[in-house]
């Protein structure tokens, strides 16, 4: 690797909704300028062309490259820039020194000259944005599913008791929901008229909300097969989980360089906490909380019907370990099993010799 000439720079940018600040440094930590940009193509162009006049660009660290930053780091990827993915400032440092939009920007510029930052942003594009588009709209459909099926016994349980014992003698949740979609409850002049005329509308709620998850499922189903056909194959994972685990790669997997790596994303790893003469490790409660879930689901699911893992339940009980110690090591393991499935580079095939 040849040594960076003294001209390059950084550029280190702190988003926001409407504008992006932006301030550059040289190699030596100077300070060259610094800028606002509308947050549009045009203002993305005008930040670059900006950068280019002060010199050749090593990098640009991007606040938020995950929201507000996930347009202007997609563009700047585009035009064949490294960027780096910048935390939040330090709250210390930030009280310190004082906080402005050019103080954060050159802030994150400071870490990427550091090398205090290394963090890949995703792409954002792809089979794994499709994914997060279709799997956020699905997760909102059924907490609103499930907010109107306790709406929906909660009315039913303070109505009028004629409706109530009517609708008590229905056995199945479908045919109570449709029963309450083909209600008519008429002019609404008492309370039983009122009590059908708000179940009537809720149920029809639950129904659509319900359709539009089923059809939600079938998009995952055909996405998550296409992008990891041997992770969706394999025991106690699925459409489901799959997903999980594309949202939390990204359609640039080469970022996560290690399986180690995959399990600090998911909160998978334990973390040391030693001091002294005492050499112990700590629950590690970071990461991805909704990709460590999905890794618990995937443990309990083979827990119960999948040999492997019973044999290792098994070995490990004998030893002593408790059910929860057992289970964040099978969480480890499934990991490493994931990480062959989305992230592993392939073995390179040697070419046979002429002949």
């Amino acid at each position: 690797m040849s040594e960076t000439t003294p001209a390059e720079i950084i550029v280190g940018v702190d988003t926001h909704k409407h504008i992006h600040a932006a301030v550059a440094i040289s190699p030596l930590g100077a300070r060259l300028g610094s800028t606002t940009i509308p947050v549009d193509g045009k203002g993305y162009r005008a930040l670059e062309t900006w950068a280019r006049s002060l010199g050749p660009i090593r990098a640009f660290g991007v606040e938020g490259t995950g929201s507000y930053g996930a347009g202007l780091s997609r563009f700047l990827r585009e035009q064949g820039h490294d960027v780096f993915e910048v935390n939040r400032p330090n709250r210390q440092l930030r009280h310190q020194k004082g906080k402005s939009d050019p103080l954060d920007a050159e802030g994150a510029a400071r870490a990427v000259l550091a090398g205090q930052v290394t963090a890949l942003p995703k792409s954002g594009t792809g089979t794994a944005e499709m994914i997060r588009h279709l799997k956020t709209a699905r997760d909102t459909a059924v907490k609103g599913r499930s907010q109107a099926m306790l709406t929906l016994k909660a009315i039913i349980v303070g109505a009028p008791v004629a409706l109530r014992e009517q609708l008590d003698a229905l056995t199945g949740k479908m045919a109570l929901v449709r029963h309450l979609a083909a209600l008519r409850p008429g002019p609404i002049t008492s309370t039983t008229a009122s009590a059908k005329a708000s179940l009537r509308a809720i149920a029809r709620r639950w129904l659509a909300l319900d359709d539009g998850i089923k059809a939600h499922d079938v998009h995952l189903a055909q996405l998550t097969k296409q992008r990891a056909s041997e992770l969706v194959k394999a025991h106690g994972m699925g459409p489901g989980i799959a997903a999980e685990m594309l949202l939390l790669v990204g359609a640039n997997p080469e970022r996560i360089r290690s399986e180690a790596a995959l399990a600090k994303l998911c909160g998978a790893c334990p973390i040391p906490a030693s001091s002294g003469k005492t050499n112990r490790h700590r629950l590690n409660r970071g990461g991805n909380r909704q990709a460590n879930a999905a890794l618990y689901r995937v443990v309990i699911t083979r827990m119960r019907g999948h040999q492997p893992t019973l044999d290792y339940v098994r070995r490990r009980t004998a030893e002593g370990k408790s059910k929860a110690e057992i289970i964040r090591c099978l969480k480890r393991y499934v990991v490493r099993e994931i990480f062959g499935y989305l992230c592993a580079k392939p073995e390179p095939v040697n070419a046979r010799p002429a002949a």
